[in-house]
């Protein structure tokens, strides 16, 4: 069964972004900056025909395409939190046998893998960070400053201390999802359940940040503020979510007249396994090794690996190729007077390790 068009928006976020414009981001160091993107600065949205032409751009359903319309800078932020969640994909899934790659995207996300539960939760993320952010800085027209004691909107914007608007972004998320409903249907739930655990990983993060305001850097006035933590952290709360992921199965509580999630029984048992807990990743169905090219990905071979850490288990068993090359690194630095450093081209060789095909 085709999954709602509401459920649907993890899986937008991760396919919004062109193939061509994600490809340049595949080998992450961990250095990247995330947030804030191309865009999503201070300056004022897109108006008139430019915003109504990029939400007919974007693979929505009807239903999000009118509130898109309706919300001048939602289609921006749509496609920074699909940058935002390919890339912080691609950095936790970089030593893994499914690195995040675009390739087989589309196939994999109709099937119940955990990994499918992780683009889910990443995307829901990404979008719920973004919408915070961008009403922090002034990206949407109808959401300002979060809604911290005794600040107005024009007091923290000319202060630097407007606050991530999370309490706008995750209502006004809720409604572009759509209502919420009891399904029937496993596939749904499992999306819905994960789409949550997304959002629940973004709320975790939410801090008070302070600035004092006293003479001489003293503290005897200071304002505070609600932030988001960086959306790197939130990526690892998920990925941590995704190794420990749960399998379920589905029963149906009479008392309720709706679906619900258990773990599977143990064989021999005559009861159902547990419930997940609202934190937990859930799958339906195990994953393929990834380990050849498939419709699902393009496999490990030519992939690049650690000889000590990964080649092991990305290579699956068929070896790797060990290769020398030239690769410059600044040396010899020197602090110039004033107030920069100086520092010489050096080159050295190195090995590299690539899995066989």
């Amino acid at each position: 069964m085709r999954p709602p068009p509401a459920l649907a928006l993890a899986a937008l976020c991760l396919l919004a972004l062109p193939a061509a414009a994600a490809a340049a981001y595949f080998g992450l160091t961990g250095r990247e900056v995330l947030t804030p993107f191309p865009g999503l600065g201070t300056a004022a949205p897109a108006q008139g025909g430019a915003h109504l032409k990029q939400c007919d751009l974007l693979k929505l359903s009807r239903r999000q395409k009118q509130l898109c319309r309706r919300e001048p800078g939602l289609a921006e932020t749509l496609q920074d939190a699909a940058h935002l969640s390919l890339l912080e994909c691609q950095f936790q899934f970089r030593h893994e046998r499914w690195n995040c790659s675009l390739e087989g995207r589309t196939v994999l996300l109709k099937r119940g893998f955990k990994e499918t539960a992780f683009l889910y939760a990443v995307s829901a993320a990404a979008l719920t960070h973004t919408l915070a952010r961008a009403c922090s800085a002034g990206r949407m027209e109808r959401c300002t400053c979060d809604d911290s004691p005794g600040l107005e909107s024009r007091q923290a914007w000319q202060w630097g201390v407007c606050g991530d608007n999370l309490k706008y972004s995750t209502k006004f998320l809720n409604n572009f999802l759509g209502p919420k409903r009891g399904s029937k249907d496993l596939r749904a739930r499992v999306d819905a359940h994960n789409t949550h655990v997304g959002i629940k990983a973004v709320k975790s993060g939410l801090r008070t940040t302070c600035k004092c305001h006293g003479v001489s850097g003293s503290c005897a006035v200071r304002t505070c503020w609600k932030q988001l933590s960086p959306f790197r952290e939130t990526g690892q709360v998920l990925k941590l979510r995704y190794d420990s992921a749960v399998k379920v199965s589905s029963a149906t509580n009479e008392a309720l007249g709706r679906l619900e999630l258990w773990a599977p029984a143990r064989p021999g048992s005559p009861t159902k396994g547990p419930a997940p807990r609202p934190g937990d990743l859930v799958y339906m169905e195990d994953s393929p090794s990834f380990c050849r090219p498939s419709k699902y990905s393009p496999g490990t071979g030519g992939r690049l690996c650690s000889r000590e850490a990964s080649c092991s288990s990305l290579c699956c068993g068929r070896g790797y190729d060990t290769q020398s090359r030239l690769a410059a690194f600044s040396c010899h630095c020197q602090v110039q007077w004033c107030c920069y450093v100086e520092c010489q081209q050096c080159v050295r060789e190195e090995l590299v390790y690539t899995c066989k095909h």
